[in-house]
């Protein structure tokens, strides 16, 4: 026996379906990909700027956000960095070493005077021109790169004229790397001239006068820079601005470097700690002092510290100090205001670009200082050697009167109270006078008195 096989269409035409649903699957996840990149192309096109923000005084801090700022630029593969720029100066030091970072950047830098009111004074002048596009907001100015000490005043003798050469061959080989007027640069550091955005860009000095970011980088699109791997064409039509501010941690270090701050820090350390040790147990002024302590350290850490300056200082305060030991009228004082004035002048060397500890400061400091080792920590220590006005101890000198017979011992009344006390060195009558010279324990010692002298309080019958 045998079966008959019968087909039947039904399984082919189900396989069919199957296979027709399997590639309209496949078809609508390559769309689906497709859509998914069709952003992130259209994102990698836009260009990309990150933006740092240079603020206020040049310092090492300053210098080491820059730093991170170009390295960043770098590893983000920006297209550009734009330094927006409002400073008045700073450290010769650490301008060096922004002008180094941002002359060796792999990716091109632009420098923005900017808002308006904003300046780019001398260290300024130098870091604008390391840049590859310097541009300047209407209403600010660049200029003024003379070489001072850190007091404010004018180098002289060989070393200003060494410190003055230098600058001036720095700043025109600045100014001719990026094609700009390299003879007006050199005139901002020898003699302090200043321009405003108008006239920098007339003269050569910047390469655009712009009210505003965006509009900058739509003008210096397509513009050619000269690198040190070679000439760049910038891409920064609509380029989208990565704002990268300075940490909190740096902004908070960036507070403490400064040479006012730093003095001020050093003498406020001094006052708490000096309290602290004249008047044992405050614990308020030890705690102030050793925090600003701490602070001065941090401060001073991060600023080129004059070793002179710091030994003036120490001497100011060795010299207030002598004098509350010494009665010397306030000679060591008066000393002392003349070494902390000198030692805050002279305790930041802040080199030939840069600002130092402000003298009105310093002035008005020692004055205040001068006040508070005459008045506040000579009375703490006039208090301190005073005799005690309570206890046995400032009973010594005291006169009163004997109630028995001391041979040797016997009750006395001193102060409005009877004591047991012992005489020295024959024995006293009853009623005499008696005047304490010492004790022993709760034992007074005491010997004859005048009479005339007694000023014990006789106990009530």
């Amino acid at each position: 026996m045998f079966h008959v096989l019968h087909w039947h269409p039904a399984p082919r035409i189900a396989i069919l379906g199957i296979m027709r649903k399997r590639s309209a699957l496949t078809f609508a996840s390559v769309l689906f990909a497709l859509a998914a990149l069709l952003p992130v192309h259209v994102a990698a096109a836009t260009p990309h700027v990150e933006r740092a923000d240079l603020v206020g005084d040049i310092n090492t801090i300053m210098a080491a956000y820059m730093e991170s700022a170009v390295s960043r630029a770098e590893a983000d593969h920006a297209d550009a960095l734009l330094v927006v720029i409002n400073t008045p100066g700073g450290i010769s030091t650490s301008m060096d070493d922004i002008v180094t970072s941002l002359l060796n950047a792999k990716v091109p830098v632009i420098a923005y005077v900017y808002p308006s009111g904003a300046r780019a004074a001398s260290a300024g002048l130098f870091v604008s021109q390391a840049a590859d596009i310097l541009a300047m907001a209407p209403g600010t100015n660049i200029g003024s790169a003379h070489p001072i000490d850190a007091t404010g005043a004018n180098l002289t003798g060989d070393l200003g004229t060494k410190v003055l050469n230098d600058a001036v061959t720095r700043v025109r080989n600045l100014a001719t790397i990026h094609g700009r007027n390299a003879d007006w640069a050199e005139q901002a550091v020898r003699n302090s001239v200043n321009i405003n955005a108008e006239d920098a860009v007339r003269l050569h000095v910047a390469d655009v006068e712009v009210s505003d970011p965006a509009t900058l980088l739509n003008m210096v699109d397509g513009r050619s820079v000269s690198r040190p791997g070679g000439s760049l064409v910038l891409h920064t039509a609509g380029a989208s601005i990565d704002d990268m501010p300075m940490p909190f941690w740096q902004v908070f270090l960036n507070a403490l470097i400064d040479p006012t701050i730093a003095a001020l820090l050093i003498i406020v350390a001094g006052y708490g700690i000096i309290t602290e040790l004249s008047n044992p147990g405050a614990i308020l002024p030890g705690v102030v002092g050793g925090v600003a302590a701490i602070l001065a350290i941090v401060s001073l850490a991060n600023l080129p510290v004059n070793i002179a300056g710091a030994l003036m200082m120490l001497l100011a305060l060795v010299l207030f100090i002598a004098d509350l030991k010494a009665n010397t009228h306030g000679i060591l004082s008066t000393g002392g205001a003349f070494a902390l004035v000198l030692g805050m002048a002279f305790l930041v060397n802040t080199g030939p670009i840069g600002l130092g500890v402000n003298p009105v400061v310093a002035l008005g400091t020692a004055v205040v200082t001068l006040g508070f080792f005459v008045v506040f920590v000579r009375k703490i220590w006039s208090a301190r050697r005073a005799p005690p006005f309570v206890g046995v101890e400032r009973m010594v000198g005291a006169l009163g009167e004997a109630r028995e017979e001391l041979a040797p011992e016997g009750l006395v009344f001193v102060s409005g109270a009877l004591w047991k006390a012992v005489a020295t060195p024959e024995p006293i009558h009853a009623g005499a006078p008696v005047r304490v010279v010492g004790r022993d324990g709760l034992q007074l010692k005491v010997v004859p008195g005048e009479s005339g002298g007694i000023v014990a309080i006789k106990e009530k019958s």
